[in-house]
């Protein structure tokens, strides 16, 4: 099966005139040319098109794209190479759209009450999880079992670390929270995301449980106070985000 240059612009989105330039530097040859002098491409060369066309999305120039395509170049390595940059690119679009976001919180009118945030290094220091082992190990014992195992692991510089990492982490959706992002966006679930990973160096809960343990983060006093201590209203902002997280990826 074939498609003419004007079905490939069509389908790709790419124009004809791009279509022919390609064929003239040697890039993308059309499979024949009929008797009317049209390009035919058969499916071979659709799947050569897209190819170079991710690789343009990644900036790389058509001499580049030549090299990998022709195996002049590790198409690996250069596909790595660019994912790291994507990456980095969008951690730092992510925050510029945060910092906006606060921005436009910020200068609202009529908005609602501003939401004011503070940015403690280290919420939990004096914290004691102790004193949720008889209730914890009453209701989950295996889990119980699982985490005083993997607690018991921890220097007091790993410990500080994490509790230094889940205080950030809070910042974080306080930021979010004052942006007045949902608790279904996208960056508001990689956050919770990242929050069960963490949860699940300890234990791993279901979506009941990891229900439950947002309802604790509003209705335990010290969870609360830590919470109100970074933004009012964060406690339930970060139950509401988990609820949803349980739902739709551990339902």
């Amino acid at each position: 099966m074939a498609w003419s240059i004007a079905e490939v612009a069509r389908m790709s989105g790419v124009t004809s005139r791009t279509l022919r330039h390609y064929d003239e530097i040697g890039l993308l040859p059309p499979a024949w040319i009929g008797g009317n002098g049209h390009r035919y491409y058969e499916r071979a060369d659709l799947l050569r098109l897209q190819q170079i066309l991710l690789l343009r999305e990644l900036d790389l120039g058509l001499r580049e794209i030549a090299e990998v395509m022709d195996g002049g170049r590790d198409r690996v390595a250069v596909l790595r190479e660019h994912h790291r940059r994507l990456l980095r690119e969008r951690d730092r679009l992510s925050t510029l759209a945060r910092t906006v976001g606060r921005t436009i919180a910020e200068l609202q009118e009529g908005g609602g009450e501003m939401v004011e945030i503070n940015r403690p290094e280290n919420l939990f220091e004096g914290f004691d999880p102790a004193r949720y082992d008889a209730e914890a190990r009453e209701r989950w014992p295996a889990e119980w079992e699982s985490s005083r195992r993997f607690a018991d692991t921890l220097t007091e510089e790993d410990q500080t670390r994490l509790q230094r990492e889940t205080t950030a982490q809070m910042i974080r959706l306080a930021e979010l929270m004052a942006a007045g992002t949902p608790v279904s966006d996208p960056a508001v679930q990689q956050e919770i995301h990242e929050h069960y990973r963490g949860i699940c160096r300890f234990w791993t809960p279901n979506a009941a449980a990891y229900k439950g343990l947002g309802q604790t983060y509003v209705e335990d006093p010290q969870f609360r106070a830590n919470y109100e201590k970074i933004a009012t209203r964060l406690a339930e902002y970060q139950r509401d985000a988990m609820a949803v997280y349980a739902d739709a990826r551990l339902a």
